[in-house]
């Protein structure tokens, strides 16, 4: 596969990639951290998938059942027709609660004629490590590892199994079903059953859409955008991750690998800020209580990311017996960067909780959480945000004097202020106020270059960073302000690229870059948008957009040359980014989606 051309379906527990062959190539059960199941997407070879087979006669095309997370791949020969339907089930039971079970299903469709195909089913448990072994019993087909940590998936069809595993031919003579499921069932799976699941997904779906908002034209771009940011959040906890993949680099063959399922508070923050303009408030609740879950005492640490549970210590380890992504390796699983000092996480963090107490009806209770999380945080600035740090772009051997992270610091000390004067709390004014003032004086006078004409990357630095564009978004400084043109323009001079921008450009502990980070593109138009440069700014966004996959979805990176996703995928940051950038070009009034879909739902 050149390119990333996958498809998510997800359930707020877990999610799959699934090629645009109808091949599911990635998979970890129970959760987003879990081993996987399927891994072919990290070794061609040995990471298993489960797929169909059909004659080369065949065309195949793949697209999303409007607004839902709901994937269909369509297979044609002549007459002959059929979908196959995947989802993972979400819906509400009669009491109300979310039913999101580790499992997905695959609903064969058959359209018309008499199709059919081979099953290619391959499961390879725990990241291909162990030998696996798979039996038939009369309810399921169960694969299970011999050695090492011990895994079981369960297969349910209503196919025969020894065709399924002999990879015999298959003719379709009417709908049927498959169900990768973590838990044996306690209940025989049927088609009708199977359909329900389906019908009730899709409401679910087209429901959760409903109480957002569409934006005029840029609608379709918005909606797919926040319905990834929803897969992305583990509905048990709140909490968000990056993206669901492991190791896919930033570079062909090169070493900037990550395993970015886990809870950055930085992206995390981020995400959570656009779900709430565009109407949901519920996901914003979640996360601030994952975090206060996560704070317990007022001298605790806060780190910069968590596992998806809370989890406080994420070892990276490597999986020297996979290949990785077109050969590049390693394939890491957890990550070091959970020990790192990165002080904009302050700002993001308390924007968040700013606009929470600014906004919305919060209980009592949840408000003494909430004040206490915010004057643990303050003590903490007031003592550390002079130090250096590992920066946004976590920069693993060097810490330095990121102006960026100086500003969110900045950030962090401002929205204290806010909230202890919406609290009544106007003791802190005065202090707080004194360490606001005496960060910005700092950033001023050692993150500013004369020569330059610009903000630099950190204090005695002469390169640009992308993240240095943020600045007025966080109102530090004005859009107006002859400062922030200055930099905005001088990033552009340094960073772009045939219209994609790179992070920086300056040596790291891993070389040069050479890859387009995709956020920072979106950031480039945002900032021009908001200096004047408005018709480029819109040239660029169309640009941008038309470098998506097929589905509309973005990765980390994009090679500037190919135009290739490159990078963890889907990514929540890239996708944040492209409705914020939507949010601000569409002069157009927001549009309520509910006519389009109670259309989709009088026709299903």
């Amino acid at each position: 596969m050149k390119n990333l051309d996958y498809g998510i379906i997800g359930n707020c527990t877990s999610a799959a990639l699934i090629s645009k062959t109808g091949s599911i190539e990635w998979l970890c059960l129970p959760d987003f951290d879990s081993s996987s199941e399927f891994a072919k997407i990290l070794d061609r070879k040995k990471g298993g998938e489960f797929g169909f087979q059909v004659s080369e006669n065949y065309t195949i095309t793949q697209f999303y059942h409007p607004y839902t997370n709901i994937l269909k791949t369509r297979f044609e020969c002549g007459p002959d027709i059929f979908e196959v339907i995947d989802f993972m089930p979400m819906f509400r039971n009669e009491n109300g609660d979310i039913y999101n079970p580790p499992e997905i299903i695959r609903y064969i469709h058959v359209i018309s004629g008499s199709p059919s195909f081979r099953v290619i089913y391959e499961p390879r448990l725990n990241y291909a490590i162990s030998d696996i072994q798979t039996d038939i019993d009369q309810r399921y087909i169960k694969s299970y590892t011999l050695n090492g940590t011990y895994e079981s998936i369960y297969l349910y069809t209503d196919l025969a199994f020894e065709k399924i595993l002999d990879r015999e031919k298959i003719k379709l003579d009417g709908d049927h079903f498959f169900m990768v499921s973590y838990n044996e069932k306690l209940e025989l799976p049927t088609l009708a059953s199977i359909n329900l699941n389906l019908q009730r997904t899709e409401v679910y779906w087209l429901n959760w859409v409903d109480k957002g908002m569409g934006f005029g034209k840029y609608r379709d771009e918005v909606v797919r955008s926040a319905l990834v940011l929803r897969l992305l959040t583990f509905s048990e906890t709140g909490a968000i991750i990056a993206a669901v993949t492991t190791s896919i680099p930033e570079t062909i063959g090169e070493v900037r690998n990550w395993d970015y399922r886990f809870c950055w508070i930085r992206d995390s923050g981020m995400i959570v800020r656009i779900l709430r303009k565009l109407g949901y408030q519920q996901e914003s609740a979640d996360f601030l209580n994952f975090v206060s879950s996560i704070i317990p005492t007022k001298d605790e640490k806060l780190q910069i990311m968590y596992g998806i549970r809370g989890e406080k210590e994420l070892t990276e380890n490597t999986l020297d017996h996979l290949s990785g992504y077109q050969n590049s390796t390693p394939v890491r699983i957890g990550n070091a960067a959970y020990t790192q000092r990165q002080h904009d996480i302050v700002g993001v963090l308390m924007d968040v909780i700013y606009q929470e107490f600014e906004n919305y009806d919060v209980s009592s209770q949840r408000s003494e959480n909430l004040w206490t999380i915010v004057r643990s945080i303050m003590m903490k600035l007031k003592s550390h945000w002079m130090e250096p740090d590992k920066g946004i772009w976590e920069i693993r051997n060097e810490e330095q004097h990121f102006v960026f992270s100086k500003v969110l610091a900045w950030t962090g000390a401002d929205r204290g202020i806010k909230i202890a004067r919406l609290l009544g709390m106007d003791k802190y004014l005065k202090p707080w106020s004194a360490l606001r003032d005496a960060i910005r004086k700092d950033v001023l006078e050692n993150g500013w270059d004369e020569e330059l004409q610009a903000f630099t990357q950190y204090y005695g630095s002469r390169n640009m960073d992308a993240a240095n564009l943020l600045i007025e978004h966080y109102g530090f400084i004005e859009a107006n302000d002859p400062k922030y043109i200055s930099t905005v323009l001088k990033t552009r001079e340094e960073l772009m690229r045939d219209g994609l921008m790179y992070r920086y450009i300056n040596e790291d502990d891993f070389g040069i870059p050479s890859s387009s980070f995709t956020i920072c593109t979106f950031w480039m138009i945002q900032s021009l948008y908001k200096i004047g440069e408005k018709a480029e700014a819109k040239k660029m966004f169309d640009h941008v957009l038309s470098c998506s996959n097929y589905l509309g979805l973005f990765s980390e990176d994009i090679d500037f040359k190919t135009k290739r996703l490159l990078g963890n995928f889907p990514q929540g940051y890239s996708h944040l980014a492209l409705i914020e950038t939507a949010l601000l070009m569409d002069i157009e009034k927001p549009k309520r989606v509910t006519d389009t879909v109670s259309n989709i739902l009088a026709t299903s």
